[in-house]
C-alpha cells in the first residue's frame, strides 16, 4: 500500500511538473531586420477606394506597436467616433517569424498604446494578423495580410537595436 502511495503521489507530481513552464526572465531579441518604424505612405489607387488603411509599425525587440490609419467615404457610425471619415486604431503585442510569415498577436490599445478597459467605438480585445513578407530592399518590405487584399508595402523611417531587458 505505501509503494501504491508512493507511486501515486510521484506520478501526481510528475504530471503537476510536466504541465508548467517558467516564464523567460527577459524578452527575447526579436527579428533584427525589422527592428525600428515602418511607414505606408500610400496605396495604389487609394483615391478611387471607397475605404483604406495606412499602417505605422513600430518593432522593438520581439514586441510591435502599429497604428492604423483608416480613411473612408462611407458613413460607418456616429460622426463622434469615424470624425468624417479619418480614424486611428492602435495594438500592440509580440512578433514572431517563420519562413516567409510574420505572426503578430496582441491586443487592441489607447493612443498611448496602454490598454483599452473596455470598447468604445473602434475594436476592442484581441488582435492577431499574420503577413506573407516580401523583400523588396533593405528598407522597404511588402506586407500581405491572409485577411485583407490590399499589400502593405512599408519603408524604413527609423532604424532601432534590440537592447533586451529583463521583464
Amino acid at each position: 500500500m505505501q509503494k501504491l502511495t508512493f507511486a501515486l503521489i510521484l506520478l501526481i507530481t510528475t504530471l503537476f511538473l510536466g504541465s508548467c513552464w517558467m516564464n523567460p526572465d527577459k524578452q527575447k531579441p526579436g527579428v533584427k531586420e525589422f527592428q525600428g518604424e515602418w511607414q505606408q505612405d500610400s496605396i495604389p489607387m487609394q483615391k478611387k477606394l471607397l475605404t483604406y488603411s495606412l499602417y505605422h509599425f513600430k518593432f522593438t525587440c520581439d514586441s510591435f506597436f502599429v497604428s492604423i490609419k483608416t480613411f473612408t467615404k462611407v458613413n460607418y457610425g456616429a460622426d463622434s467616433c469615424m470624425k468624417a471619415g479619418h480614424w486611428t486604431e492602435y495594438t500592440k503585442g509580440n512578433y514572431g517569424e517563420r519562413n516567409d510569415s510574420l505572426f503578430l498577436k496582441g491586443e487592441f490599445c489607447n493612443p498611448d498604446f496602454t490598454l483599452k478597459e473596455k470598447p468604445d467605438c473602434f475594436r476592442f480585445g484581441m488582435y492577431e494578423e499574420v503577413f506573407k513578407i516580401t523583400k523588396k530592399t533593405d528598407s522597404v518590405y511588402q506586407f500581405s495580410s491572409t485577411s485583407a487584399v490590399i499589400p502593405i508595402t512599408a519603408r524604413l523611417i527609423k532604424r532601432t537595436t534590440c537592447i533586451v531587458k529583463p521583464l
